[in-house]
């Protein structure tokens, strides 16, 4: 083998590192929960945080203030049906959802501006519904950020809490 084909050789197999070290995953995946509810199909699209050895709620995700719920865009919720969320009537459409935690319950903000970067121009003004929920502790803990749509709840599964929210 010549010097110039060891060199093309060298060359290509370089560039293949290069474009296999460039398709990493990124921080936060784009992810979708979909599922029914009382023939209502519900479709939550976020961007999935992982906790990577931090702790979350109270220092990343601060107390008493609002979170999109996810990362990167704001958390949307659409639903092809009109919903009952924690006994209070919630319209068929899409909204941004927010959430406000603090040490013994979260806010949960059903926003009529779906399309937002992050929390930053939340306007409560825009709430179509606002319910307050209690958070459960779990022993164990969930690594990446997940919603878990049940036959009667949305739960919003990260670290060590789990957030139901009540769906009829």
């Amino acid at each position: 083998m010549g010097l110039q084909n060891k060199i093309y050789l060298l060359f290509i197999v370089l560039l293949t590192v290069t474009f296999v070290n460039a398709q990493d995953k990124p921080a936060s995946p784009a992810a979708v929960a979909t599922g029914k509810i009382n023939g209502a199909t519900i479709t939550i699209n976020y961007c999935s945080p992982s906790v990577k050895g931090r702790k979350i709620w109270g220092e990343l995700v601060p107390f008493n203030k609002v979170w999109r719920a996810g990362a990167n865009e704001a958390t949307t919720f659409e639903t092809d049906k009109d919903l009952t969320i924690e006994n209070s009537k919630l319209p068929a459409g899409k909204y941004s959802f927010f959430v406000i935690p603090n040490e013994k319950e979260s806010i949960i903000i059903f926003n009529k501006e779906a399309k937002q970067w992050g929390a930053y121009k939340y306007k409560e003004k825009d709430d179509q519904l606002r319910v307050t929920v209690k958070q459960n502790i779990s022993e164990s803990s969930t690594e990446s950020l997940t919603y878990k749509i049940n036959n009667d709840s949305v739960v919003l599964i990260w670290e060590k809490w789990n957030i139901p929210i009540s769906i009829k």
